[in-house]
């Protein structure tokens, strides 16, 4: 029987973590696998940390205030074959899981879904989100909220890169690519549209920008990224 560990990098989450921990707890069970559950609370100033024990959870304890390297320590503590990264805010489904499974036990290393948002989204939002879908279907490069990979694919790869502090995750999967298939599967996650109020669509297209042209080097500094960073 294979043991997931889904590996919840979390920091001032009080208000989403509980819904996460609780479709992550269905979808696993589902599975009808073993299963743990890791928080890693960065750093957090609420009540994270609790919320995160009564939902089962086994908590670790940092302070990087930075997701690369939360993940990592997550991972550091799990004791499963097979690693989901699901982001604190983010619903994932019996049907995602199960098709990560499939795809692992097919030949693939790794792997992430692509999403939807919970709630009626900008118009600028309804333009780039379906095109970085279909990208992302199409370059097999996913954001980060639902990322899975085997255990032994994670520690050939090192981990998340401690360098960025985003676009951590398009340079995870790059480098799991190189080591061997990386795959998209069909279901969607569900995360949360709860940043929209912060983020105009000039700072999505010029952050959009700086990643065409840039890449993720451009992510190398906090400063700028203020969205993801800020409480």
């Amino acid at each position: 029987m294979t043991v997931l560990s889904f590996i919840v990098p979390a920091h001032n989450e009080e208000q989403l973590l509980g819904r996460t921990l609780a479709a992550i707890h269905a979808a696993a069970r589902a599975s009808g696998e073993s299963y743990e559950i890791i928080v890693a609370d960065d750093a957090s100033t609420d009540a994270t940390s609790a919320i995160a024990r009564a939902h089962g959870a086994t908590v670790v304890s940092v302070s990087h205030r930075q997701i690369a390297a939360t993940r990592n320590a997550g991972a550091r503590a799990a004791r499963g074959e097979l690693f989901f990264f699901i982001d604190a805010d983010t619903i994932v489904t019996p049907a995602a899981v199960r098709a990560a499974m499939r795809a692992v036990r097919g030949g693939a290393i790794g792997g992430g879904c692509v999403f939807r948002f919970d709630c009626e989204v900008p118009l600028y939002a309804r333009f780039l989100l379906p095109l970085g879908n279909a990208l992302g279907r199409r370059l097999r490069l996913v954001g980060g909220c639902c990322l899975f990979c085997t255990r032994e694919a994670f520690v050939a790869v090192g981990g998340f890169c401690e360098r960025y502090y985003a676009a951590e995750e398009l340079v995870f999967a790059q480098a799991l690519k190189r080591r061997g298939r990386f795959v998209v599967p069909r279901p969607t996650v569900v995360t949360s549209g709860r940043k929209f109020p912060l983020i105009t669509g000039r700072w999505a297209v010029g952050m959009l920008a700086k990643f065409v042209v840039g890449g993720p080097k451009t992510f190398t500094r906090r400063e700028g990224l203020e969205v993801w960073y800020d409480r």
